[in-house]
């Protein structure tokens, strides 16, 4: 999979944590320091950094301030809807609850959290799931509180209202502001929980939201969509590969592969890992490509299947689950 940290994102959120940190004392230079990051580039509201950039620059600021309590719920205050440009517009003009948490989260590589993120419906409940161990120790507290403060805050200017979660589960330890969650929340959270996880009864994903517009929905979609396309793009040897895959197969071995790249299987697998990749990985990332976009033309779940060197359909219907968090089936049907 890609490597999230060379991903490119919106100057916005390192304008709210720079920010955030001067009013508790910090520099511009204190929090920009060895980020790369300029402070031209903050008065720009079209740049863009690399989200390793904003890593570094979130890594100053806990160093500085991880000390001042609940800073990362103050943090996530501060992202209000309009900070997260086209992928807001995406959300707000969805039809129904249900529309939008599936919009946000696949999206999500647009966005500004560090985290992997799912959505999943059950029988009772949906359950947005929210992964942290790829981030670094140090800042992973501080980086859950801006997510979850920010979530809620967004949620508000979407739904019009609050919808509380119906159960929150949180991968980090009780902190002694426990109060501020649940005044957040509208709920105790459980803590030191394995995984990160906001759950909400069915009856509420059914919800029309106020501002729904079917027609700016699949225009503020598509340009989200564009752009996390072009921010995923692949470049290098990575690029080359995925370009064979998708021409020739993604069951195209890697021997073919490396040889109509005139070099050795070796050499692929040593260029590929100075990109943060691997053949394996790049073969996974272009099935689900070609799988989205199969399905999204009508291609039958079992005609996917084959096309993509699956033994049966459900095979693949367990590999697509794991890749998205819902099944090919209802990714047809919700984008029909």
């Amino acid at each position: 999979m890609t490597d999230r940290l060379n991903l490119q994102r919106s100057i916005a959120s390192a304008v709210i944590l720079t920010d955030l940190a001067a009013e508790q004392g910090m520099s511009v230079a204190q929090c920009l320091d060895n980020t790369g990051i300029t402070p031209g580039d903050l008065d720009d509201p079209a740049a863009e950094i690399l989200a390793r950039q904003e890593l570094r620059l979130v890594q100053n600021v806990v160093a500085a301030l991880g000390h001042v309590p609940a800073l990362g719920l103050a943090a996530g205050r501060r992202y209000h809807l309009l900070a997260h440009g086209i992928w807001a517009f995406a959300v707000i003009s969805s039809p129904t609850v249900r529309h939008a948490w599936r919009v946000g989260v696949e999206l999500m590589d647009i966005g500004f959290s560090f985290a992997r993120w799912r959505f999943d419906e059950r029988q009772s409940e949906a359950v947005a799931t929210i992964d942290y161990s790829a981030v670094p120790v140090e800042v992973r507290t501080f980086l859950l509180e801006r997510d979850i403060a920010e979530t809620i805050t967004v949620d508000r200017e979407v739904f019009g209202h609050t919808v509380p979660p119906s159960r929150v589960e949180l991968s980090c330890p009780q902190p002694a502001y426990t109060d501020e969650y649940v005044e957040l929340l509208g709920t105790m959270p459980e803590f030191d929980a394995p995984v990160t996880r906001l759950a909400f009864t069915q009856d509420v994903l059914d919800l029309p939201l106020p501002h729904a517009n079917p027609h700016a929905a699949v225009i503020a979609e598509r340009q989200a969509a564009d752009i996390m396309q072009r921010r995923l793009a692949r470049q290098g040897i990575a690029a080359k590969v995925r370009e064979i895959l998708l021409t020739r197969g993604v069951t195209t071995h890697q021997e073919q592969v490396a040889a109509e790249l005139r070099i050795s299987v070796r050499t692929l697998h040593r260029r590929l890992a100075e990109e943060n990749t691997s053949y394996r990985e790049l073969a996974a990332e272009t099935r689900q490509l070609l799988a989205e976009e199969l399905l999204r033309i009508g291609t039958t779940v079992e005609d996917v299947a084959v096309r993509l060197g699956y033994a049966d359909a459900s095979s693949f219907t367990h590999a697509f689950t794991r890749w998205t968090g819902t099944t090919p089936g209802r990714f047809a049907r919700d984008r029909r």
